[in-house]
Order: structure tokens, then C-alpha cells, then sequence
């Protein structure tokens, strides 16, 4: 009898371990497998063609350890706030879908409580290779809280097979090279015969690229305009500015179709209807070499620095993206990976080449082999000498709608000056949010 049930016991626990043995025996492949597989690194950005190469080149090389998961978010699909709310709210939520995102260099301070400090993941060498303009916006109350991905500027565009109709163009292009004065280029107008075609055009949609062109005319008339890190709209340089931009739409010199135009629209509009000169920034041409139809006119377009007013030098505002990663993240080690990867020098050269986007990094503009087969690479060190930020504040965002909102209404013309800045200054006092 006992002898039975022994022989039972072994039948029925035989199996049982037999069982848990092919069972640890699946875990463990399971598990290796797992461990094998590449960290999946979840980064939100506007995915550009350069964007991509970036991303397919990063994956090949650390092909089994990380790859890039790109999340798009294309200025074709989401505004500029849509944008910022939906990295705002991922970040709240702690989502593991976001790692590591692009943010407009303006946006870093308030992205900054959600985003891991970075001054312990790079050497005082990496630092210094970067551009100082480009590290600034990287800071945050004393704090390195992003990575610059490339830097703006803004920059003055002219038709050069129109300007060359004139006897003196030789002289004209050389002033435009050196920058040439407003009232300069105003009286050009007259001679080309542009009384009553589109001369000079800029974006004045309720957005910040409006907001952008105000802020150049206002440091264009007072450098020190911005020395106290805010947007002061009583000050007589800001009434300047916005009166200014109300009166090239007011007399002709701009037409009226510009308070519906971002950057793109803008720039198609001069190359449709031939306007002489227009404010963009440099990825203009590249841009535009499969976006628009009519490609042999961009041969004709050439890039020089704002205008500027006399006695004061020329103003050009710096534009730019930055790398910030997740508080939350548990990958932060592979996304430090892919900013380095990304301020390589060959990644910086890539994204110049092929979207004329300019490199964050010191090194480009100094390697003279580079710029004997890039010529504007001299053009443009000179020109980020000259550049210059808008104020880093928290609430940014909320003081440029206000600005954006009343400034778009006075180049309308459906309130004046005076009740634009008015308005503004009391809505911005008020710690109010503008509901468009």
C-alpha cells in the first residue's frame, strides 16, 4: 500500500515539475529575448526630411541598443499652442510615449518643471563647443535644462533679377550686403516702379511671427529695448515698431493679405506676385526647392541682413529649436545618446546641407575647407553676431498672444495704435489669459 502510493505521488508530481521547468525554461528565452531587444526612445518633434535622415542614421548605428521611435507633429497639422498643449499634457501625464522632445527655444522656461537637468550628463568640453547664443536658451534659472538642435535668425530676402533693372544695382547690392537703411530701401520703391505692387513683405497673422517682426523694429529702434528682460509696449520704440508695420500695409508699400500669412504663405505670396523684398528666415530656398512650381525663380532670391535705421545697427531676431528630455523618462541615458548623435559635427554639417538649418555647434563655422564649399557659412557666423533673443520668461507665451492678438487688429486697421499698446499693457498687468 505504501509502496502504491508513492508511486502515485511521483505520477501526479512528475509532471508538476516538468511543467515549472518548461515554464522557467520559456521565461528565461522570453527574458533574454526581451533583453536583447533595443530601448525604444519616443521623441516628439515637427519630423522634416532632415529630421528623418537624422533619425534612420542614429538607428543604423546603435542598431540592437536604441532605437528611435519618431513622433510626429507637423506644422501642417497642429498650431504652434496646439502643439505646446499636447507636449504639456503628455508631460503632466508622465507618458512612457514621450521621452525626449523639440521645443521652440522660446517655449524652455516653461517646459523647464518637467524636464530632467542636463549639466551632469555633458562635460565642460561639450559645452564649449556649442555657440553661446545657442547655450543660452538652454538655461534656466541657473539651470542647463535643454540642448540646442539648431539655430534662426531672421533675415531680409530680395529679388535680385528685379533690383538688377536699375542702372546702379552693383552699388544698390552692395548696400543691401552691408545693410541698408530703411529709408533706403523705401525710396527704392519709387524707382523700381512698385507704387502699386507688393514691395516688401512680412507675416502679420495673430501669431509669433508677427511678434517677431515687431520685436526687430523695436531693438532696430532702441538696442537696449529688451535689456530688462520683458516686452515694455509703452516705451516709444514699441509704439514705433507697431506703427511702422501698420503704415507699410497703410500706404502700400505691403499688401493687406498679410494679416492671414504665416512664413510659408508669406513666402509663396512674394514669389507668385514678384515682391522685391521680404522678412523670412534662412531655410527659405531649401524650403522651396520642392515646395513651389515655379523653382527657377529662386535662383534670383538672395539673403542679406534687416534693414536697419540710421545710426543704429541692423536687428535680427534668433529663432532655433532645443532637445529637452522627460523628467519622467526612464531612458534617459539613451536619449542623452541621441543629443550627442545629433551635435556630432557631420550630423550638424547634414541638417545645414540639406535644410539650411544652422549648426549649434562651433566647429562649423571655423572648419575652412567647409566653407570654401559653403560659402554662407561665412555669411551667417557674421550675421549670429548680431542676433538677439526674446526675453525667457515663464508665462512668454501668454504676454506674446496678448501682443500678437491687438497688434494683428491695429495692422488691420480695426483699432489704432495707441488702444493696441494700451490694451496690451493692461491685459499683460492683469496676469490674464487672452481667450482667442
Amino acid at each position: 500500500m505504501h509502496k502504491r502510493q508513492l508511486l502515485i505521488l511521483a505520477i501526479l508530481i512528475i509532471p508538476i515539475f516538468i511543467g515549472i521547468g518548461w515554464l522557467t525554461t520559456l521565461f528565461s528565452v522570453f527574458h533574454k529575448e526581451e533583453k536583447n531587444q533595443p530601448v525604444k526612445l519616443y521623441y516628439a518633434d515637427n519630423i522634416s526630411l532632415s529630421h528623418q535622415l537624422a533619425i534612420d542614421e542614429f538607428n543604423r548605428l546603435y542598431a540592437g541598443k536604441i532605437e528611435v521611435v519618431p513622433v510626429n507633429l507637423p506644422f501642417s497639422k497642429f498650431s504652434t499652442n496646439e502643439r505646446k498643449e499636447l507636449l504639456a499634457r503628455s508631460l503632466r501625464s508622465k507618458s512612457e510615449k514621450l521621452d525626449i522632445f523639440a521645443v521652440d527655444l522660446i517655449w524652455v522656461p516653461r517646459f523647464a518643471k518637467w524636464s530632467e537637468p542636463l549639466d551632469s550628463y555633458f562635460s565642460i568640453d561639450e559645452k564649449k563647443r556649442l555657440l553661446k547664443d545657442a547655450l543660452k536658451s538652454c538655461v534656466f534659472e541657473g539651470t542647463l535644462v535643454a540642448m540646442p538642435m539648431y539655430l534662426d535668425i531672421g533675415l531680409l530676402y530680395y529679388r535680385r533679377d528685379i533690383i538688377r533693372k536699375l542702372p546702379d544695382a552693383d552699388a544698390i547690392e552692395k548696400r543691401l550686403q552691408e545693410s541698408m537703411t530703411w529709408e533706403e530701401m523705401a525710396h527704392l520703391r519709387e524707382r523700381l516702379g512698385y507704387m502699386n505692387k507688393p514691395f516688401y513683405l512680412f507675416p502679420a497673422k495673430d501669431y509669433e511671427g508677427l511678434i517677431c517682426n515687431y520685436l526687430e523694429l523695436a531693438v532696430g529702434n532702441d538696442p537696449k529695448f529688451l535689456q530688462s528682460n520683458t516686452i515694455q509696449v509703452t516705451l516709444p520704440a514699441s509704439r514705433n515698431a507697431l506703427q511702422m508695420m501698420v503704415n507699410f500695409v497703410k500706404d502700400g508699400t505691403t499688401p493687406p493679405e498679410v494679416t492671414d500669412f504665416d512664413e510659408f504663405r508669406c513666402n509663396t505670396y512674394m514669389l507668385d506676385h514678384n515682391a522685391v523684398f521680404l522678412r523670412s528666415w534662412e531655410d527659405l530656398v531649401q524650403n522651396f526647392r520642392t515646395a513651389y512650381r515655379d523653382t527657377a525663380k529662386l535662383k534670383y532670391i538672395v539673403k542679406v541682413p534687416m534693414p536697419h535705421f540710421k545710426g543704429k545697427p541692423s536687428s535680427s531676431i534668433f529663432g532655433g529649436w532645443d532637445f529637452m528630455i522627460s523628467k519622467s523618462s526612464t531612458k534617459k541615458a539613451a536619449a542623452i545618446e541621441f543629443i550627442k548623435f545629433y551635435q556630432r559635427e557631420s550630423t550638424q554639417r547634414m541638417i545645414f546641407e540639406r535644410m539650411g538649418y544652422l549648426p549649434a555647434i562651433q566647429s562649423v563655422y571655423e572648419d575652412t575647407a567647409f566653407a570654401k564649399t559653403h560659402t554662407d557659412i561665412f555669411f551667417y557666423r557674421t550675421m549670429l553676431r548680431h542676433g538677439f533673443h526674446r526675453p525667457a520668461l515663464v508665462d512668454y507665451t501668454r504676454v506674446s498672444d496678448i501682443i500678437s492678438h491687438f497688434a494683428h487688429l491695429a495692422i488691420k486697421q480695426q483699432i489704432s495704435v495707441e488702444q493696441a499698446l494700451a490694451r496690451s499693457d493692461e491685459l499683460i498687468r492683469s496676469n490674464e489669459v487672452l481667450i482667442k
